[in-house]
């Protein structure tokens, strides 16, 4: 029997789908409706074999310039049923070939390598829960997938090299994989004058905000607009809960979180000078962990490892790491070569660009505060 593909336009029902799935928090509803504001489209769409869903996908497309029309694109998805990965993408790939006349679907599932893979266990650890698709007969994704006519991309937008943090664990467990020096800044952290908590108000949004300005400047790291934040805010609610600490100034570090029912995400995070004085970032990592752990939540993903401080300090909180199988392309049209080649060089003239107009709106900003004192108040 061939498969067929639905949409599913009720978000509670969509919602229940992911969840069921053990899906990725970027696949719930108010992900999508963040993205849907800021340049992409998005199809939420099942895949049934007879009347059982066997498989499920938020796409976000991209329009392209002429003659590419558009990229499909699938973060952190599709969910399959266990042993079928592959139809479910090939079916996804044809959805997105037949309605949006894609130059390609590229997806970046969170399916951890496999031995079948070519990966070695010890050095990815597989210390994560079960339930992705582990022990199935298409484990060997990558290659069943070229086999298929999928190709694997450099043109990554989420890291596959990450840690994942297994929460069935005691704390104890946890805090053991920790280095002696982690642990000891997390009890310092916890001693101090400061108060660990969510982030519940605008105004609070907006503190936090100028934490991760202050971040991304001292790290060297590029920034989205305002809008695109409170977006995310707004749109996942409670599915994105922003922790932080705060003292009797206001907050000092944060961590902005992404959650579906079993898997926690990192999106942002960020100190300023009194939290690295304090070391309240150690503090404030450990209170996302253990309140995650509390709700329920299964997984909790650093999102991403590489070669820089940041992730010098991600790496503190456990002795493993853990490696996803990384973005793959299914090439829909002939030209799909030119559009791989084309994508690296608009990316790094995007780079260039972006710099310089953050600039200028970065000058502009205090005029503009003086006029709106919060932009972020509900």
């Amino acid at each position: 029997m061939s498969l067929t593909v639905t949409s599913c336009t009720d978000p509670d029902d969509w919602d229940r789908e992911v969840n069921a799935a053990g899906g990725h928090p970027m696949q719930l509803w108010g992900w999508g409706q963040t993205k849907a504001k800021h340049n992409w489209s998005v199809d939420r769409v099942l895949v049934l074999d007879g009347a059982g869903t066997i498989g499920s996908a938020q796409i976000l497309v991209r329009k392209l310039p002429f003659p590419f029309r558009s990229l499909a694109y699938i973060p952190r998805g599709p969910q399959a049923v266990p042993g079928r990965r592959l139809e479910v993408a090939q079916r996804l790939a044809e959805y997105a070939r037949e309605t949006r006349g894609s130059v390609a679907l590229s997806i970046e599932p969170d399916w951890e390598v496999s031995a079948g893979d070519g990966a070695d266990a010890a050095d990815v650890g597989g210390t994560g829960p079960a339930g992705d698709g582990a022990g199935t007969a298409d484990d060997d994704w990558q290659h069943t997938a070229v086999a298929a006519g999928w190709q694997q991309s450099s043109n990554t937008i989420l890291i596959a090299r990450t840690l994942i943090l297994d929460l069935n664990q005691s704390a104890e467990d946890l805090q053991a994989q920790m280095s002696k020096t982690t642990r000891q800044n997390i009890r310092k952290s916890f001693k101090k004058d400061v108060q660990f908590r969510r982030v519940t108000t605008g105004e609070e949004l907006a503190a936090i905000m100028e934490i991760y300005r202050e971040t991304a400047e001292r790290a060297g790291f590029g920034l989205h607009s305002d809008d695109y934040y409170r977006d995310i805010f707004d749109h996942l609610g409670a599915a994105s809960p922003v922790l932080a600490a705060f003292d009797a100034e206001g907050p000092v570090a944060f961590v902005w979180l992404a959650r579906s029912q079993r898997t926690a995400f990192e999106l942002y995070g960020g100190v300023n000078e009194r939290g690295q004085k304090l070391r309240i970032n150690y503090g404030v990592k450990w209170y996302a962990i253990e309140t995650m752990k509390d709700d329920g939540v299964e997984r909790y993903d650093f999102n991403g490892l590489l070669n820089d401080g940041i992730s010098d300090f991600k790496k503190q909180f456990a002795r493993h790491e853990n490696m996803l199988v990384g973005t793959w392309d299914k090439p829909l049209s002939p030209l799909y070569p030119l559009f791989a080649r084309a994508l690296p060089l608009a990316r790094k003239a995007t780079q260039k660009v972006l710099p310089a107009a953050r600039g200028v709106l970065d000058r502009a900003r205090p005029a503009a505060q003086a006029v709106r004192p919060s932009a972020w108040t509900r």
